[in-house]
């Protein structure tokens, strides 16, 4: 289990750190940031389910060996229960390494609470069909 030394005391900083970490590529960090439960999900644009901290910290590893990468999260769309929040974000996601453009995502990120703060259950993403909104970064910018 990865170490769980920091402490989300909302989603919004869970998902906050959750997106630094990728921009910084920083393996470690992230795979705190999800839940302790081996039922961990996370589907990237276009693969396959991945269940479990080995199957996602592997993942995760090949995705920072082709270049770091730089998501920012916007018009997020939360629900929150006691002990779950749901999270709509579109990304605009751009790698710094090679020449392919930046695309926006759709993703769901969901949250629980847990002894060690708020962590990620699952991360769901899917390239969004058409050019990005125009006002995009308008409006609820998370980072």
């Amino acid at each position: 289990m990865p170490d769980k030394k920091q402490l989300n005391s909302t989603p919004d900083e869970a998902e906050a750190a959750f997106y630094e970490a990728i921009s910084n590529a920083d393996l470690d960090a992230l795979m705190a940031l999800w839940a302790d439960d081996e039922e961990i999900v996370c589907i990237h644009p276009g693969a396959s389910r991945l269940i479990g901290h080995a199957a996602i910290r592997a993942s995760y590893e090949a995705i920072f060996e082709r270049g770091t990468v730089s998501i920012r999260a916007a018009q997020l769309h939360s629900v929150q229960q006691l002990m779950t929040s749901i999270h709509s974000v579109i990304e605009h996601v751009s790698r710094q390494n090679d020449d392919l453009p930046d695309i926006h995502i759709i993703a769901t990120n969901v949250f629980v609470k847990t002894p060690h703060g708020w962590r990620i259950a699952m991360h769901h993403a899917s390239v969004a069909a058409g050019k990005a909104p125009l006002d995009l970064f308008k409006a609820s910018i998370l980072h």
